[in-house]
């Protein structure tokens, strides 16, 4: 290993917070990394790293090579992307991250027609509700639900994310039909939360056209979109759902929108969001695919509605 590769590995070493968590993402063993960060204060004749038995901390000298190595690490990658822009056929591997539910549903079927396009390029798909970190962990591009709080990184809009208000006929049947917003207050709910985002509430623009927010009686919280859905067919909970995480349950009659006369407000668009403005060609067709895929004006998802444009607007 040359210099350069160890510079990196202390940059990640920081980035990620301990040995331990840089040793899992390179699939190694920690005390690989320990004598490579060793060996780079041997060949800088510096100390990087005042260390203990649980914890360490950066030099002066550590803080100014960590610095180094993340100009170093941007221009390596601005240099592959340079020579890959070259090739006529987009080539290497394209690394994706995403949530779940928009991977499975709307990312997985455009990279099996995508690898039939250019078989040339392989692709790394990772599948976690949690923010990643694009350019520690050398991700390529991934698709969130909501604008990315770092101004760093560039983000485009793909899709609007419009909500509904689903229950299962054996919930109308057992609570009757809701007439108005006030009636959920107290029937029971289901709910998505996560450490990052919660929902504690309907919001909608009344006939005045002053937003409002109606609390809702949420019984059962999960972070994971289908279980919610599962949870409003079972009959005992209505749910507030974003129309992406939607199949053919409304089609099939195991769910029925309500309240559908409401206006209720759009959720946090789903974007694409990628570390640098140059993409390389693999990643840039393939965020042109998700595009065509997906739907300009009015994306795949809400074909799973029916009359979905007649719903839920003023």
């Amino acid at each position: 290993m040359d210099t350069t590769s160890r510079l990196l590995m202390l940059l990640e070493v920081i980035e990620r917070g301990s040995f331990a968590k840089a040793a899992e993402s390179r699939n190694i063993d920690r005390s690989v990394i320990s004598k490579q960060i060793s060996r780079l204060e041997d060949e800088l004749g510096v100390r990087l790293l005042n260390r203990t038995t649980r914890s360490f901390s950066l030099t002066a000298a550590g803080a100014e090579m960590v610095k180094k190595a993340a100009e170093l690490r941007d221009l390596l990658s601005d240099t592959v992307r340079l020579a890959e822009n070259y090739h006529q056929e987009p080539r290497g591997t394209l690394k994706i991250t995403s949530s779940s539910i928009i991977g499975k549903r709307y990312i997985q079927p455009v990279i099996n027609d995508f690898q039939k396009r250019f078989p040339q390029v392989e692709v790394e798909l990772r599948l976690d509700d949690r923010l990643i970190d694009l350019v520690s962990e050398g991700y390529d591009l991934a698709f969130r639900v909501g604008e990315p709080k770092d101004s760093s990184f560039i983000a485009r809009k793909i899709a609007r994310n419009r909500m509904l208000l689903l229950a299962s006929p054996e919930f109308i049947e057992t609570y009757g039909m809701p007439k108005q917003v006030e009636d959920l207050k107290e029937l029971p709910a289901a709910s998505y939360s996560s450490p990052s985002k919660r929902i504690g509430g309907i919001r909608y623009r009344n006939a005045d056209g002053d937003i409002i927010e109606q609390n809702i009686k949420s019984v059962f919280r999960a972070n994971d979109a289908e279980v919610l859905l599962m949870k409003a067919i079972s009959g005992n909970a209505y749910v507030l759902a974003p129309a992406f995480i939607l199949d053919d349950e409304v089609k099939r009659g195991d769910l029925v929108p309500i309240l559908t006369d409401m206006e209720l407000l759009d959720y946090s668009a789903v974007y694409a969001v990628y570390p640098h403005r140059d993409l390389p060609v693999r990643t840039r067709l393939f965020f042109d695919a998700m595009r065509e895929y997906i739907g300009k004006d009015i994306p795949i998802w809400e074909a799973n509605i029916p009359d979905f444009d007649t719903m839920y607007k003023s």
